[in-house]
């Protein structure tokens, strides 16, 4: 695809958050877009309804086609040129294999999830169909069948949304033309360093995503505050220090470069005053109701993906040899949130450091 023809065909394995937002914008600017989703009612709702999107980026609604997973068969004869896996990393697999039969000659997927899923992705489609997006400070939750609210405010020219790269860097006529259709939802550019890149939004995520779940606190709420944004610092310097011992070219996390965050989490005053000015400025893009996903799953009882975000940089660490005790605290926190033995509460914050710190 060397640009945007206008009859590509796009799939959405996975219509949650992300996948409805994203799908239905693109829906909108005239895309032809599925959205596959295992919910019932989710589904059925789309079907009649359409999906409606509400939030900081307006309101509308998207007449988009809708599949349940018994009818995806139905596109054995009008085959997807573009599949986003948009379904939690824990079941990336099986939504891969799902899809599999259904891409076109030259079809490929493009991994639009949290923590890194590429290479279980490649390993049923290999890795000349295998792309990567990041999305950053989207801020999108699913509030009920076919309705989805976007809590951030968009990036625009002042901050990119969407990272989209192939694995090997180069800069190809398809991963611009799927830049270009993301460009149709917010801002997008290609990036020729897709594991840097997706490094640096796993420690994003760990520094707030994890945190949420445990406190019970929104975004606005973890990055408003001291006390839990100085743990969210230190957090976030673990992460870092586990990406470079990994051999990850991690320039800046979000708009801190990990030189300041690191000083920061060290205790260098000029450093915190600059971190933390800039964590008070990401405030001025979030809403009091947007919550991380894994604060969003712990909220409807469902299983959350801190194994491929805080989990992922606590294996990590341990392959590097490196210590990453609130890495490695807010893991068993969060488990233990899941597991109903420990309720959301923002004197969890204590317990992290006590725990970190034995």
């Amino acid at each position: 695809m060397n640009d945007l023809r206008g009859h590509e065909r796009v799939a959405f394995v996975g219509a949650g958050a992300i996948g409805c937002y994203v799908g239905g914008r693109m829906a909108l600017a005239g895309v032809d877009v599925t959205l596959i989703d295992p919910w019932g009612e989710h589904v059925d709702r789309i079907k009649r309804e359409g999906v409606k999107l509400s939030g900081t980026q307006g309101s509308a609604t998207a007449r988009v086609e809708a599949l349940h997973l018994y009818e995806v068969q139905s596109l054995v004869n009008r085959t997807v040129d573009v599949a986003f896996i948009a379904v939690k990393s824990y079941d990336t697999e099986w939504a891969t294999l799902f899809i599999k039969d259904y891409l076109a000659k030259d079809g490929f997927a493009v991994s639009l999830q949290n923590g890194i899923n590429e290479e279980r992705i490649a390993r049923h489609l290999g890795w000349g169909r295998t792309l990567g997006c990041i999305a950053s400070t989207i801020g999108v939750s699913l509030v009920g069948p076919g309705h989805v609210v976007r809590h951030y405010q968009p990036g625009g020219s002042a901050y990119t949304i969407f990272r989209v790269g192939e694995v090997h860097g180069r800069v190809t006529p398809r991963v611009q033309a799927v830049a270009a259709m993301l460009r149709l939802v917010d801002s997008a550019e290609v990036t020729s360093d897709l594991w840097g890149e997706r490094w640096a939004k796993v420690t994003a995520n760990s520094m707030h995503n994890g945190l949420a779940a445990v406190t019970g606190l929104t975004h606005l709420g973890i990055y408003g505050q001291p006390e839990p944004r100085r743990a969210a610092i230190r957090l976030g310097c673990e992460a870092v220090r586990v990406g470079r011992a990994l051999g990850y070219d991690i320039r800046s996390i979000r708009d801190i470069p990990v030189d300041m965050l690191e000083g920061a989490a060290r205790g260098d005053d000029s450093a915190l005053a600059f971190t933390e000015q800039r964590m008070q400025g990401w405030t001025a893009r979030m809403t009091d109701a947007g919550r991380p996903s894994t604060a969003q799953d712990v909220v409807k009882g469902r299983r959350t993906e801190i194994d491929a975000i805080n989990g992922l940089v606590v294996e990590s660490a341990r392959e590097a040899q490196i210590e990453v005790p609130y890495q490695r605290a807010l893991l068993d926190l969060v488990k233990r949130v899941e597991r109903g033995s420990l309720r959301p509460a923002i004197d969890n914050l204590e317990l992290l450091q006590r725990n970190a710190a034995a």
